[in-house]
């Protein structure tokens, strides 16, 4: 028989589960950095001194939040993992971990931390939860280990098990959209694209290169603008927002921050320009795409291979889209507006392929939030797939979701 709570242990665990949900929706809605203690001790009532004697630093609070959500999802592996085969596996993955965040939007079940930001994280915790997370995703590259499936180098496991994760975690902001009793259907309908792809009836895979660099004239002795936007991107993709200081950004170019201010009003203009230099990428990519093909199939496999092979260029990398949660709340609006038409714009020419027969019938929608979470999780590529290159990452990283990421390479 179990013993029974005391009634001072179980008030503890009451208000620490209520100090984590707290938390984990301003982390989500702010960023790690964005969010402090004294916020998360307003909305739960308590003073910020009793949120300490739960957690000491905010940092403590934030590994709690992350390593909460790692166990979730590991559990939810182990028991898709039950499953006889690894195109099996996945789906059953996707479906569980869809019914969890359905608990989670009805209150069924704790809230799960996303982990854009999981780099902002410093101090000591970030060791600790950063080897949690690699494991995690060691987990989910077992799909593409199973001597029962293709043969994949360990590149391409590698390529494969960051396509499937990161879309697993982005997943969680778009799943938002559709009422909870949609989303078994949701997660039915994005195995179907991840195991069989977008390829209609005889297309084949292709990833035309085409040009949308954005150079702009730069001032003679000096540093250019894009080499501002190009430093802030780096380090906001690889700090978080908070973690780009202006005297990090001033440093990674080795100017002083007179020369910082000299270029850029404040720093929340400078992101707000890295997002609409991204954005721009992203519609020329569409632009070039449109004028190259006739067909909707091929217009996607040189859109998505494009924005790719730019964030592995020298031209490159694009704004993680996470970084949105930590700008200026008044500019968030637009530039969320921003990016959903260039969803929806990606969306329609998924539909288009349809209607033309060379990409098969499909959720359009989910399917644009795929390819649109893959070009954004290119930025990283590297770090999860070394030996990656900027030849050899669209048939690394593209052609698995265009055909079926259990094809063969």
């Amino acid at each position: 028989m179990t013993a029974p709570i005391p009634p001072q242990t179980a008030r503890f665990e009451r208000k620490r589960e209520a100090i984590l949900e707290t938390a984990t929706h301003l982390f989500n809605a702010r960023g790690l950095s964005g969010a402090t203690l004294s916020d998360v001790a307003k909305g739960v009532g308590l003073t910020t001194a009793s949120v300490t004697y739960y957690y000491r630093k905010k940092e403590d609070l934030a590994a709690a939040c992350l390593l909460r959500a790692i166990e979730t999802l590991d559990a939810l592996v182990s028991e898709a993992w039950a499953a006889p085969s690894p195109p099996e596996r996945l789906t059953d993955l996707l479906a569980r971990y869809f019914a969890r965040l359905a608990d989670a939007a009805e209150g069924r079940a704790p809230a799960l931390i996303t982990f854009w930001d999981l780099r902002a994280l410093t101090g000591p915790q970030a060791a600790a939860v950063m080897e949690a997370f690699l494991a995690l995703y060691r987990r989910v590259r077992e799909l593409f280990q199973d001597p029962s499936g293709p043969a994949f180098t360990r590149t391409e496991q590698n390529a494969r098990a960051h396509l499937v994760f990161s879309g697993l975690i982005r997943a969680q902001s778009w799943v938002e959209r559709y009422e909870t009793g949609d989303y078994p259907r949701a997660a039915a309908r994005a195995a179907d694209i991840l195991l069989n792809g977008l390829a209609g009836a005889k297309r084949r895979w292709a990833s035309p290169s085409l040009n949308v660099a954005l150079q702009g004239p730069g001032d003679a002795g000096e540093v250019s603008r894009e080499a501002f936007l190009r430093a802030a991107t780096q380090l906001v993709n690889d700090h978080g927002y908070r973690g780009a200081s202006v005297d990090r950004i001033s440093a990674k170019l080795n100017v002083t921050k007179g020369s910082f201010y000299h270029h850029n009003e404040t720093k929340d203009d400078l992101v707000v320009a890295c997002f609409r230099h991204t954005f721009d990428v992203m519609r020329r990519a569409h632009d070039a795409a449109l004028a190259a093909a006739d067909d909707g199939w091929t217009r996607l496999c040189a859109f998505a291979a494009t924005l790719v092979r730019f964030q592995l260029s020298a031209e490159g990398p694009l704004l993680r889209v996470s970084a949105l949660s930590a700008t200026a709340e008044a500019l968030r609006p637009s530039l969320m507006a921003e990016l959903r038409r260039l969803s929806a714009k990606t969306a329609g020419v998924v539909a288009d392929g349809i209607a033309d027969g060379s990409v098969r019938a499909i959720d359009p929608v989910i399917a644009a939030d795929l390819l649109l979470g893959l070009t954004n999780a290119a930025v990283e590529l590297d770090k999860w797939a070394p030996g990656a290159t900027l030849e050899t990452a669209p048939d690394l990283f593209v052609k698995p979701l265009m055909t079926g990421v259990f094809a063969p390479a």
